[in-house]
């Protein structure tokens, strides 16, 4: 003989429960696992661009005038991205500024600096990282991309003449 007892009757009213759960759950598991994707994608961008830029300071700091050490940026921040396989918008844009002295000036001027004053030029390297591979299309206003930036300064030889 079967009971019918409160456990019994307990049990029927949960029948499909875990299918709801799981209809109210897989979407936001689903998401967070896009944003962790986002997050690490920015930081792997992040430090690919961090190295970037000091490659292509040190890069512009060993050249002896500012065409030659633009060019020798340029190049060593795309080997560095390449080599870290970052995928940006578009290529990376390279800001160029120096000092003298101590104090701000344009890279040319850091360049100009006589021989035994102190010089130092800085490259910002900036990169919109791209997304496209992530899936964002369940998650409504997220971006294509993210912009990262860093800067690097590197001093010039003072004792070795520039031009």
């Amino acid at each position: 003989m079967h009971r019918r007892g409160p456990a019994r009757r307990r049990r029927d009213g949960d029948r499909g429960s875990v299918s709801v759960e799981v209809a109210i759950l897989a979407p936001a598991f689903i998401a967070l696992m896009v944003l962790a994707g986002v997050a690490g994608r920015t930081a792997v961008g992040a430090e690919a661009i961090q190295a970037a830029a000091h490659d292509a300071a040190r890069a512009a700091s060993i050249s002896r005038d500012t065409d030659s050490a633009r060019t020798a940026a340029r190049s060593a921040a795309a080997q560095q991205l390449n080599w870290q396989r970052l995928d940006c918008v578009a290529p990376p844009t390279l800001a160029f500024t120096g000092s003298v002295g101590g104090s701000a000036t344009s890279f040319d001027a850091a360049y100009s600096a006589a021989p035994g004053v102190p010089a130092a030029v800085t490259v910002q390297v900036t990169c919109t990282v791209t997304f496209a591979d992530i899936h964002l299309s369940s998650l409504p206003g997220m971006p294509a991309g993210r912009t990262v930036s860093a800067r690097f300064t590197s001093p010039l030889d003072s004792y070795r003449s520039r031009g």
